[in-house]
């Protein structure tokens, strides 16, 4: 059986983008610290990759990187980093650094005290705000699919008449009705599914059960999606409540609390305290929803103002998603301006990044480029998420420019009075979008604005650092724009077979001369202090008889990968006990060439495959392992 020294689980609350970004970038950072993951993922499609009871008993580590539930009670008894997807994308490589440290808490289910080290971090620990935050978001994730598919059902039937669907309409059309019929039912179920998988989140399957009710009084009652968050809370804390005051019943009462006691209390209570909040809660409901909708005719520049900077704000995170919910929480009142903007301005920002590199090649560098111009499909199918990648790196200058190119993008909409009744989707439910040009052109004006003050920053920064090279011609230049090639990193001539060493310690010697003796490095001293001091933090032996040893230092030139195959076992304190037969050892400069990193990463994600480990041990040439290495990196997925 596979095992992995930490063992992952990515979600955000749309399930399209954030969670498999978490994902990759996990994956990337223990590549890049030589460590074994496995990453599950909680998409739309459902869980892929789903850990085994096996995998959670022998990871030494967890990390949950979501903003949904992701069952953590399965992760009892083992250390735990519960952090936002966010985080996960951001700070990949400091939460394995910290996965691997003795300064995370133990985390037990069902309310059990954690056992922590002296030094445990309280960051470690959820905060009040990101779990109801991930309750709230678990609910968000359940209903848009739903709404999505409703909504573009309503739609579509728009496009046989405005009026196509009403029988006493001339411009009646069966077909339409249908559609429109079934659409409606589907919205109809929003408010009671965010309920349910919000209770759910809190209190499990009996939550879920009650939440249902709950969310279906709030759509009876008229309260809407505010009503269906306030009883989707209310029936997962009753039911927690409940499970805490009947847990002292006989064990043989078990099937009696689960089949009758939980539901019939949970329903009165909870539909009754429900029944009771409707009054205030339809009040409240209203009272938003037409201080929201009187936007559009008394200010539309302020409502414009407002959703552009919300929905680029943070992209996919709580803020766009407040923007969003109301959006769709007014397609189901049949309000379809409020929509128009929204959408407008979450697809502003990866546009923006895509003509960024257009206006810019030159300053960014190609895997950049390639991103962005990634951007321009994923923002033309309403992906907001795809902008996350440049905003990251600055986020203080490129969050601000992508709010102005988002609000100027909702603002042109509002004034234009276009109406898009799907609530996603983009480009793609051009036909049923009324003035459907003026909304491209908004969008346009909105993204290229944003792009050419992107554009305008990155040439600055740009040529600051070239301004710095030329004070400073000796420093030694790492970073290249153009594309990286893989004889670059996996070279004939630093393949050695047969080496004859008799410890870990002769090997650092020897690598290093080999790094040095090629121009790779500066100082042999400094190559093998760097080696040694990376084992120190964890060991850099696997399984099977590979070892990974790595560094990264200023003294390194050049990035490569030296391969020695040894005559002999060498021990390395490896995972499984095993002696090491074969080193790949990674040379990085200091802050590394990103085209070089991303090929160092496919080898090292070629590790945990079998298959390719035995075929590595069976090479005897240094042709047959550069052919080996070169195929399967140009082949890996």
């Amino acid at each position: 059986m596979k095992t992995y020294q930490i063992i992952a689980a990515t979600g955000c609350p749309t399930g399209i983008a954030h969670t498999f970004m978490a994902q990759e970038a996990l994956e990337k950072a223990a590549a890049d610290r030589g460590i074994t993951i496995k990453v599950e993922t909680h998409g739309q499609e459902g869980i892929q990759n789903e850990l085994t009871q096996a995998e959670i008993d022998a990871a030494d580590a967890v990390i949950i990187a979501a903003d949904k539930d992701v069952r953590k009670e399965r992760f009892s008894g083992k250390k735990v980093i519960d952090v936002s997807v966010g985080r996960g994308i951001k700070e990949a490589p400091e939460l394995i650094q910290k996965a691997l440290s003795d300064t995370i808490p133990v985390y037990h289910a069902a309310g059990g005290a954690s056992i922590s080290s002296a030094n445990q971090s309280a960051e470690e620990k959820p905060s009040f705000w990101h779990q109801i935050y991930v309750y709230l978001m678990n609910g968000v994730s359940h209903m848009l699919p739903v709404v999505v598919a409703g909504g573009v059902m309503v739609a579509i039937s728009f496009m046989f008449g405005i009026n196509s669907a009403d029988p006493k309409s001339a411009e009646y059309n069966e077909f339409a009705f249908y559609l429109k019929s079934i659409g409606g039912i589907a919205m109809n179920l929003m408010v009671p599914i965010l309920s349910a998988y919000i209770a759910e989140a809190i209190a499990k399957r009996p939550g879920l059960i009650i939440g249902f009710i709950t969310g279906m009084i709030a759509f009876t009652n008229g309260t809407g999606f505010l009503g269906g968050i306030v009883g989707g809370f209310l029936a997962g804390y009753v039911m927690l409540g409940l499970s805490h005051l009947l847990k002292g019943l006989p064990k043989q009462l078990d099937g009696l609390k689960s089949i009758f006691l939980f539901p019939v209390l949970g329903i009165f209570i909870a539909g009754l305290s429900m029944w009771l909040l409707s009054t205030p809660m339809e009040t409240i409901n209203k009272g938003m929803m037409d201080f929201l909708a009187g936007f559009q005719d008394s200010n539309p520049i302020l409502l414009g103002l407002i959703v552009g900077a919300m929905c680029a704000f943070d992209m996919g995170g709580p803020v766009n998603k407040a923007a969003y919910v109301t959006g769709t929480a007014l397609l189901a009142q049949g309000n379809y301006f409020f929509m128009a903007g929204v959408s407008a301005a979450c697809i502003a920002p990866p546009l923006a990044t895509g003509f960024a590199v257009l206006f810019a090649r030159k300053a960014y560098s190609a895997d950049e480029r390639s991103a962005g111009y990634v951007n321009f499909l994923l923002g033309s199918t309403h992906i907001t998420e795809g902008a996350i990648p440049f905003a990251a790196k600055k986020p203080l200058v490129v969050i601000p420019f992508l709010m102005i190119g988002s609000a100027i993008a909702a603002i042109l909409t509002y004034l234009f009075q276009v109406q898009v009744p799907a609530p996603h989707g983009g480009f793609i439910v051009l036909p049923i979008v009324t003035h459907p040009l003026l909304w491209i052109f908004a969008i346009l004006l909105g993204s290229i604005v944003a792009g050419a003050l992107m554009a305008w920053n990155q040439n600055r920064s740009a040529q600051k650092q070239e301004r710095k090279k030329q004070v400073s011609p000796q420093t030694v230049v790492t970073e290249k724009a153009e594309p990286v090639s893989l004889s670059d990193v996996i070279r004939n001539d630093l393949i050695f077979t047969d080496v004859q060493v008799s410890s870990q310690e002769e090997c650092f010697e020897q690598l290093a001369d080999i790094a040095v003796r090629s121009g790779l490095a500066t100082n042999k001293k400094a190559v093998v202090s760097g080696f040694e001091a990376r084992e120190k933090e964890s060991t850099t032996g696997m399984e099977h008889g590979i070892a990974i040893p790595h560094t990264e230092l200023a003294e390194i030139a050049k990035p490569a990968l030296i391969i020695m195959k040894l005559a002999d076992g060498v021990e390395w304190n490896s995972l499984d006990d095993s002696e090491t037969r074969l080193v790949l050892a990674m040379l990085i400069p200091k802050g590394g060439a990103h085209g070089h990193l991303a090929i160092l990463s496919e080898i090292s994600k070629l590790l945990v495959h079998e298959s390719f480990i035995n075929e590595l041990m069976q090479a005897k040439t240094k042709n047959e392992i550069e052919q080996l290495f070169k195929e399967k990196v140009e082949n890996h997925d």
